[in-house]
């Protein structure tokens, strides 16, 4: 396999970086120019954490409850299983979302794997 079979079309490759990746970087730009001088403990960052924070658990559990593609192929049981090892692990490793996320996915691909 060659290298332009690997990566399919370049011109949608260059598509996606140029519209998904450019307007992206800046407003990221932006971001960090303008809140450079802001306090990580003021009351509208600790408001807009708690919002980012409360719009990401609403995703997951929509993602758990309600699973889209090859994860609906997924017992219930191994899903809400593998939310809670992840969450055990996070809790023990003095709250390190990376731990959480690999044990939540070890979790998973073992059960499966066993499931067959």
């Amino acid at each position: 396999m060659n290298f332009a079979q690997l990566i399919g079309d370049w011109h949608a490759l260059a598509v996606l970086f140029v519209a998904g990746v450019v307007p992206n970087q800046i407003w990221r730009m932006l971001g960090l120019w303008f809140g450079g001088g802001i306090d990580e403990g003021s009351e509208l960052l600790v408001w807009v954490r708690a919002v980012a924070t409360a719009i990401l658990a609403g995703v997951i559990a929509q993602i758990v409850v309600e699973p889209p593609g090859a994860l609906a192929s997924v017992p219930d049981a191994l899903r809400y299983g593998a939310v809670g090892a992840g969450l055990v692990v996070f809790l023990l490793a003095r709250r390190s979302i990376f731990a959480g996320v690999v044990a939540g996915e070890v979790f998973m691909l073992a059960g499966k794997w066993w499931l067959g």
